[in-house]
């Protein structure tokens, strides 16, 4: 009798493509969330969770990522020095006006895993302001996002 081997995917056999998104008019967590599946390699049939198999991903036009609600008065970023009284808050629409690319790079991060697979993963994100980026060589696909 044969028995058949599991096939088990290696990181090293996956050539990653590149993606890129428009961010224009997208709401932040729809457009993040999507970014993150293509990120964590979950579009693919050989997906492993304890492995980076996923593409990377440009985002452009970043500073016209719409938030529905209350949410740019609303949601508040904290983040802290370690220092006594070292607590520093922005809200989310400080973030868009002055540093667009962050507010969406924040948004995917809380959606990849907290440990070294997904400090690894971020890495792969590229995101611009506005429409021109540096990546035009590696000739990226468009990938589309729900609004």
């Amino acid at each position: 009798m044969k028995r058949s081997k599991t096939f088990t995917m290696r990181a090293e056999d996956v050539k990653p493509s590149w993606h890129i998104v428009d961010a224009a008019g997208k709401t932040l967590g729809r457009l993040a969330s999507q970014v993150a599946h293509v990120l964590r390699g979950k579009h693919r049939p050989e997906y492993s969770p304890h492995l980076d198999l996923g593409d990377r991903v440009i985002v452009v036009n970043a500073e016209q990522v719409r938030l529905s609600g209350n949410k740019l008065e609303d949601k508040v970023y904290y983040r802290h020095s370690g220092y006594p009284g070292g607590l520093k808050s922005r809200t989310a629409g400080d973030l868009l006006r002055e540093r667009p690319e962050r507010l969406i790079e924040l948004a995917v991060w809380g959606m990849l895993p907290h440990n070294r697979l997904g400090r690894r993963l971020i890495r792969k994100l590229k995101v611009y302001r506005g429409a021109e980026h540096p990546h035009g060589a590696q000739n990226p696909q468009p990938l589309e996002v729900e609004a």
